[in-house]
């Protein structure tokens, strides 16, 4: 099995046991809960990745890391690195697992942590300022916008910021439209929400 069926074979499992939660078919304890992108939303990251011909990506929220697959899928021919952020050790566990079994571990750095200070310590790093291509920002809401100007600094001129969740769970929709009038007002953006799955804000620096 070469590296990309290994891939999409992890991410159809993931994707079957994302759905069951969706609808509610089973009962999952909120600390083992995906809370992942949907499969649509996953084919445009990694159209988007393809498009730009992305080498590092950062994920703020890895959960156990169907997101950081379908990142994964796109990039693994480009030599690229993802590093990604996650707090909870046990969901960590998880996705290095799922990584194994997908064949694509030696490609992803995982800070644990929250996401708040992981990113501080990137921002403080200078070899991070403006070095990645893709961001995806899948994190809590309440500091979305915190995360957002963060990300705006590790970004490159050219690269894209991705944030989901602007449409659904319905009760952050407010919180989301807020970050999307933050994107708006900065001149170093053209940002677009695009209605596939949650709902994604899409962001260019310029």
């Amino acid at each position: 099995m070469n590296m990309n069926d290994a891939i999409f074979k992890v991410l159809s499992r993931l994707e079957k046991r994302s759905g069951l939660e969706r609808s509610h078919k089973t009962d999952v304890r909120a600390d083992r809960r995906m809370l992942a992108i949907t499969e649509d939303t996953g084919r445009l990251i990694e159209i988007i990745l393809l498009a730009i011909k992305a080498r590092n990506v950062l994920e703020i929220g890895m959960s156990v890391g169907y997101s950081t697959l379908w990142c994964a899928a796109a990039i693994k021919d480009n030599s690229g690195q993802i590093h990604t952020i996650e707090k909870s050790r046990a969901k960590i566990r998880r996705a290095q697992k799922n990584f194994a079994e997908a064949g694509v571990e030696k490609m992803i750095k995982i800070h644990n942590g929250t996401a708040l200070n992981v990113l501080e310590q990137l921002y403080r790093k200078k070899k991070f300022g403006s070095f990645f291509d893709f961001v995806l920002i899948d994190a809590d809401k309440e500091n979305v916008i915190r995360y957002f100007d963060l990300a705006a600094t590790l970004v490159h001129e050219g690269g894209i910021i991705m944030t989901d969740n602007m449409l659904y769970p319905v009760q952050y929709r407010t919180m989301m439209k807020g970050l999307s009038e933050h994107i708006k007002e900065d001149p170093r953006f053209r940002t677009v929400m695009c209605p596939i799955g949650n709902g994604e804000e899409i962001a260019v620096r310029i």
